[in-house]
């Protein structure tokens, strides 16, 4: 979906229209998150956010993938697979799964992790324990109360915040705020902006941590479109972070086209960007999750996408002090295991 543009003004007839409503789903989100999880035997570390949309989680889930296979852990991502036909749970295979199958999420991380998609996710921890996993990496399901977290970390962007505040459909928050909040171990604030400082002094005062990041695009791409005019577009939760992350590297953005979050690319929106392209004499560039979904399997790939001139634009997580996040994990997954069955406790 789209986000309405009233989301992010702080008043609004949209808003208040919308508030009974409002308030009936806030209080079944709140509810919902009070129940008890099952446990899953090893430790779950789940990246979430406050509301629908785009926060950085995906590049987070690579990023803790890096960090936790340096403390010799091996991490395997549990997915929902948003967007993804089949309900699971199934071990994404790239060479075998498109994004039409198990969504684009999974698909691209799933060439550097083992991810696992299950429509329930508690139904997928039996698969994931099969891959060897000691750690699950939960993308995404804060809100979802299914499977206990040992750790939840909490993207938010520092440019985009909360919006109005309000919560669904009057606007972006999954759930009241509050009992988000006292369900948070970690905020992770990405980029510069001062719109998210009200929640992380919220989060700072009781206790829990606030890590700052940013994107770091990949140098050998940014040197390889230095120079050259560009058409960036991009189907994610928050197309105009993409944009920004692009100019802030340099880029000559002489184009942009914004699409719904998760938008299943058809022929005409191809052909209308190559085109678009071709005519303006502008390279096409998108994010790694967007050219997932262009991307066809096997056999089934079509002639008219194989001499796409299409460029993904991979970024990574920089943070400010890793060692800390660090710390955190290491400290956490012991008090994980420490309180686990006998049966479940890792080795040594």
């Amino acid at each position: 979906m789209r986000e309405p543009a009233f989301w992010h003004r702080p008043r609004s007839w949209q808003s208040r229209l919308l508030s009974p409503i409002s308030l009936l789903y806030g209080a079944v989100a709140a509810r919902r998150m009070t129940r008890t999880g099952i446990n899953a035997g090893v430790p779950v570390i789940c990246v979430g956010n406050y509301h629908v949309g785009g926060a950085g989680k995906t590049p987070m889930v690579l990023a803790l993938t890096s960090l936790l296979r340096e403390l010799g852990e091996q991490p395997v991502v549990l997915s929902r697979g948003y967007g993804g036909r089949l309900r699971g749970p199934v071990l994404v295979d790239p060479a075998a799964h498109d994004a039409g199958d198990v969504g684009d999420e999974p698909l691209m991380m799933a060439a550097r992790v083992p991810v696992v998609v299950s429509r329930d996710r508690a139904e997928g921890v039996g698969l994931v324990k099969v891959q060897g996993a000691s750690v699950i990496l939960m993308d995404d399901g804060f809100q979802n109360p299914s499977i206990a977290k040992d750790l939840a970390l909490i993207m938010l962007d520092g440019v985009r915040g909360l919006g109005n505040g309000r919560v669904f459909p009057g606007g972006p928050l999954r759930a009241p705020l509050p009992p988000q909040l006292s369900r948070t171990d970690a905020l992770v604030v990405i980029g510069e902006g001062n719109a998210s400082e009200a929640v992380a002094l919220r989060v700072a005062a009781a206790g829990k941590p606030v890590f700052r990041a940013r994107l770091q695009p990949d140098p050998q791409v940014v040197a390889a479109l230095m120079g050259r005019p560009i058409l960036a577009f991009a189907g994610i939760g928050d197309p105009q972070r993409f944009f920004r992350t692009l100019r802030a590297s340099g880029l000559d953005i002489k184009a942009e086209q914004a699409f719904a979050d998760h938008h299943p690319f058809t022929a005409d929106d191809i052909g209308a960007l190559v085109r678009a392209a071709k005519r303006d004499g502008l390279s096409l560039v998108t994010t790694e999750k967007d050219l997932a979904r262009l991307r066809v399997s096997g056999a089934e790939q079509r002639e008219d996408q194989r001499d796409l001139a299409i460029t993904a634009f991979p970024v990574t997580l920089e943070f400010s002090d890793l060692p800390a996040l660090r710390g955190l994990i290491t400290q956490r997954l012991s008090t994980a295991r420490m309180s686990q069955p006998p049966a479940f406790r890792a080795p040594g």
